[in-house]
């Protein structure tokens, strides 16, 4: 993800294929949270490059209520994750 955080860091992610790759690897992967991360690197690989003075992803200022938001949201995806591993055993029997 890091890599993916600069401008530079993304042309080469792109320019070596590494799309494909994150794209087979979602395809087959089966842990939620390499699921999670690979699914947000490919949407930042994807996407639009951001505006000037935007490029290095680290270094841009979040609203703090978009923060808040997308914090709530990691914390509810975790707590997903976590019911799902707690409920794997119980369906397994």
């Amino acid at each position: 993800e890091q890599l993916a955080a600069t401008k530079a860091g993304r042309v080469q992610l792109r320019s070596r294929g590494s799309y494909l790759v994150l794209r087979e690897l979602h395809a087959w992967e089966k842990d939620p949270e390499v699921l999670s991360t690979c699914h947000k690197l490919i949407q930042v690989l994807i996407g639009d490059e951001p505006e000037v003075g935007m490029e290095n992803l680290l270094e841009v200022t979040i609203p703090e209520e978009l923060e808040r938001r997308l914090r709530d949201a990691d914390r509810e995806e975790e707590e997903q994750r976590r019911k799902e591993r707690e409920e794997e055993p119980r369906t397994a029997r």
